[in-house]
């Protein structure tokens, strides 16, 4: 009988901490061996992060950017264990600091962890393929609860990334971030991105085919967070072992090769 997979909880009394570390230790093909958040975090049951990294094969990670990153790196100082991140909002050194890590240890990073939003982000890609810049526009809508702190939402960004990737270009250059003022006609081939905050929304993702006379849209909505745990779950499963390297659910779930 395989071993249950050793699991370590970062950010461990965090809202996501909280429920992966229930997730975690209610399946059985995980064992919960270590929890611990920032330095000098009381709690019980936790552990230092470099003790906790020693119990694991595998880091489940929902903190912040700063914190991913800084975990990532002492990841692949001590040569593993391999690591799920799920927070968002990352800058450029940031994510340099993870690519980096990647060489060393293998890492699965994604915007989102819900199988469903994740198979939102394939038809995204397949319908922005197939409905041409000239054919349709596309505007991208978020909502999240009001604690949430980055905006667009790091899903926002991957379905974005889905849309360009599907028109075969990078959306750095075709993103529009929210309109204020006169700002003239829509550009062809514009992709829009517009975040909303507010209440307890655990969030909702649509993505709008505008077309003459009609309008496709392609939408996910989360009842809870629990579809977030399930699916970094099955990521973990699915890295430890894996050889070094920068990973995201579409690899997880066997789409990148299709």
């Amino acid at each position: 009988m395989q071993q249950p997979l050793k699991t370590a909880i970062a950010g461990a009394l965090g809202r996501m901490g909280r429920q992966m570390a229930e997730a975690v230790a209610a399946d059985p093909r995980l064992e919960l061996a270590a929890r611990f958040h920032r330095p000098g975090s009381a709690g019980e049951g936790l552990v230092e992060r470099d003790d906790a990294l020693a119990l694991a094969d595998a880091v489940i990670d929902f903190t912040s950017p700063a914190a991913s990153a800084e975990l990532a790196r002492a990841c692949a100082a001590r040569g593993g264990p391999a690591l799920v991140i799920g927070s968002t909002g990352f800058n450029a050194a940031e994510l340099q600091t993870i690519a980096e890590a990647a060489k060393t240890i293998a890492i699965v990073r994604s915007g989102s962890y819900s199988l469903g939003l994740n198979m939102l982000t394939g038809l995204v890609e397949q319908a922005a393929r197939v409905l041409g810049a000239h054919d349709c526009d596309i505007e991208i809508v978020e909502a999240h609860h009001r604690m949430k702190v980055d905006a667009p939402s790091g899903t926002a960004l991957m379905l974005g990334e889905a849309a360009a990737r599907g028109r075969g270009v990078r959306l750095d250059d075709v993103v529009r971030r929210g309109r204020d003022g006169v700002i003239g006609p829509r550009p062809t081939g514009e992709i829009g991105l517009a975040a909303l905050r507010g209440g307890s929304l655990v969030g909702e993702h649509s993505v709008g085919f505008l077309g003459e006379g009609e309008r496709l849209t392609l939408s996910h909505s989360a009842g809870d967070r629990s579809m977030f745990a399930r699916g970094a779950i099955a990521a973990a499963l699915w890295v430890a072992g894996r050889p070094p390297g920068e990973y995201d659910m579409r690899d997880v779930l066997g789409f990148a090769a299709s």
